[in-house]
């Protein structure tokens, strides 16, 4: 406990000291949680400090991201960041930013966007207990005021569904959110009833900065970890600011750094510290298995479809994920309770095991989804591609994590039909796009399908692949190929005058069109642009200098989707006329072949617009 004290000193003013160098950060909310952090790292937590990829480490996820100056002060007092690396906090060449990112080595998932913390944890957890089966525990920080996130109950219910005894959380409860006071304010009783409710065994701390309650907190929770199958959650009344008079309990400081007078008279506060002091994170106990990761290979998959043979590219999602589930071992399968539409069940009837039933919570999925990819693990996330937006914040920090994940979004478009526009996913491709490192594609056909499911699973980043509900004829012979930026070209001649850009089912409007338009002696160019991210910029602008008319046709909003990925290549082309043909206005029920019409998408009026533009 002497040791704890000293490093907890330390550990404050590592943190006076970042945030007064940087100018700014989040100095009151860490100085809160310093005593439950300090005990937790430096008596419970199990880290080999020399190798943070070692299997066997316990894992630690600050939710409350915005707490990272004390998340470095933890690793400064283990001896692995020295006082220099301290003061440069938040400078542009430092690894230790505003908040925890992955250019810090010993951070597992970037945060700072509250209430996601915990589900990253739940996907850490899963990853240990049903897939590596290792006896890691996953500890998770979380603040108060994220409580108030949706996201953060989807994970307290889903932890206890799946008995993950694994998972500890610690709720700061230090009173005092950004702008004001939180909703229950200091009553721990009201937060302890409501995580009790959720399934979870919760211990309350009257005391946060008490050390010998703090300790007896964290020995009576492991003991519960490990004899029960319950997820666990110390609740620890805490104060903002703690440690330092002026700031304590104070409205106003939330992101505030002191002044240099100030920071001199906080350091004075604290008294007499030891710099030299150096805790001990303990390594792990034992051996766990490095976890399953496949080596990536290039395999052929071998596909059944026919040609001329009628299947939905969402079916053939299901079948090509089976296929590549057969030979890596790392793919797993997460969906939100529409697996029976998305066909996610194919691969969950295959491999039970690797598949996790998320149940309606697309918010809690994602960022799960997210730590089994820290993980090793290769996650396939499915859902109506419509219920994809709700979860765009959540994508948003899987791509800053850099790490390895494949969603897949069906029933898009106006073509699912009578389920009308709530269900129809208009938006999504233009949500991907808009990420960096992110990679889309909309297949057409089965054969197609299946061959983009394995070039996701190779391509590193956020891949995206958009699926549709219809069925459609297989037009791909078996041992076609499709590489990631390509497209197809299924009709051309010399003669050609336009030149038809189509993705998923508009792919077959455009080849009906093209049908109408050779009886009538006028000849156009169709390509199956089924790489959107990258696009295939050589050969739109080959078939631009050829025709010198671009028509886009796409089952989705006239904004931020294919004709704009088109537009893009061409965008300094005086000599090409670029038209774009999409969905303007809301959608209605209907059969799909009525609402591609009424969104003017259909064969015809494809046939129309060209007719007009050649007149």
């Amino acid at each position: 406990m002497e040791n704890l004290e000293k490093l907890s000193k330390l550990i404050r003013y590592y943190i006076l000291l970042s945030t007064t160098s940087a100018g700014s950060g989040h100095l009151t909310s860490s100085l809160s949680a310093v005593e439950i952090m300090t005990v937790l790292f430096f008596k419970y937590f199990r880290y080999d400090i020399e190798n943070p990829e070692n299997p066997a480490n316990d894992h630690l996820i600050f939710s409350k991201g915005h707490a990272s100056p004390l998340f470095y002060a933890l690793w400064a007092a283990a001896g692995k960041i020295d006082e220099e690396d301290i003061k440069s906090y938040r400078d542009f060449d430092s690894k230790l930013e505003g908040h925890p990112s992955m250019r810090f080595a010993y951070t597992e998932a970037p945060t700072g966007s509250l209430g996601q913390g915990l589900s990253v944890g739940l996907g850490i957890a899963l990853n240990g207990k049903y897939l590596d089966k290792n006896n890691c525990r996953t500890f998770v920080l979380l603040g108060d005021g994220e409580m108030a996130e949706g996201q953060v109950w989807e994970a307290l219910q889903l932890a206890s569904f799946y008995k993950l005894n694994n998972l500890v959380a610690i709720l700061d409860v230090n009173r005092l959110g950004q702008s004001g006071e939180t909703m229950l304010s200091w009553d721990v009783a009201s937060y302890e009833l409501r995580v009790k409710s959720f399934g979870w065994r919760t211990y309350l701390v009257s005391d946060g900065h008490n050390l010998d309650e703090v300790n007896k907190a964290y020995e009576t929770a492991l003991k519960w970890s490990e004899e029960g199958d319950a997820p666990i959650m110390i609740i620890a009344k805490t104060i903002k600011g703690k440690g330092i008079s002026f700031l304590e309990n104070k409205e106003n400081w939330h992101g505030k750094a002191l002044d240099a007078e100030q920071f001199e008279k906080a350091v004075v506060e604290l008294g007499n510290f030891e710099k030299d002091v150096v805790g001990e994170v303990k390594k792990p106990s034992g051996t766990n298995s490095k976890h399953s990761t496949s080596e990536t290979i290039h395999h052929t998959l071998h596909t059944e479809h026919q040609l001329g043979e009628k299947v939905a590219t969402r079916k053939a999602y299901g079948t090509g994920l089976v296929r590549l589930g057969k030979i890596y071992p790392d793919v797993v399968a997460l969906d939100a309770d529409v697996k029976n539409s998305t066909f996610a069940e194919t691969f969950a009837k295959e491999f039970p095991e690797r598949y996790f039933e998320m149940f309606i919570a697309e918010q809690n999925m994602v960022s799960a989804a997210l730590g089994l990819s820290s993980k090793g693990k290769v996650p396939f996330v499915s859902t109506f591609g419509a219920f994809m937006t709700r979860a765009f914040d959540q994508i948003r920090m899987v791509h800053l994590s850099a790490e390895h994940l494949i969603f897949s979004g069906s029933h898009t478009g106006v073509s699912i039909g009578q389920d009308g526009p709530s269900q129809m996913g208009l938006e999504d491709i233009a949500m991907f796009r808009t990420l960096l490192n992110t990679t889309v594609f909309y297949p057409c056909d089965a054969v197609s399908t299946e061959r983009l499911v394995e070039e996701a699973y190779r391509v590193k980043g956020i891949v995206y692949i958009r699926t549709s509900r219809p069925e459609v004829p297989v037009i791909y012979n078996a041992d076609d190929k499709f590489k990631i930026g390509g497209s197809k070209v299924l009709k051309n001649s010399e003669s050609d005058q336009v030149t038809l850009v189509a993705a998923g089912v508009t792919v077959f409007e455009a080849l009906k069109a093209y049908e109408e338009l050779e009886k009538a002696g006028m000849y156009v160019r169709v390509i199956d642009a089924y790489s959107i991210k990258p696009i295939d910029s050589e050969t739109i602008v080959k078939a631009a200098e050829e025709t010198g008319i671009i028509i886009t046709i796409e089952d989705h909003s006239l904004v931020g989707g294919l004709g704009d990925a088109v537009l893009e290549v061409l965008s300094t082309r005086k000599d090409v006329c670029i038209y774009k043909m999409g969905v303007t206005k809301i959608p209605r029920s209907g059969k799909p072949e009525e609402l591609l019409d009424y969104v003017d998408i259909y064969a015809e009026d494809i046939v129309q617009k060209i007719k007009k533009i050649l007149q």
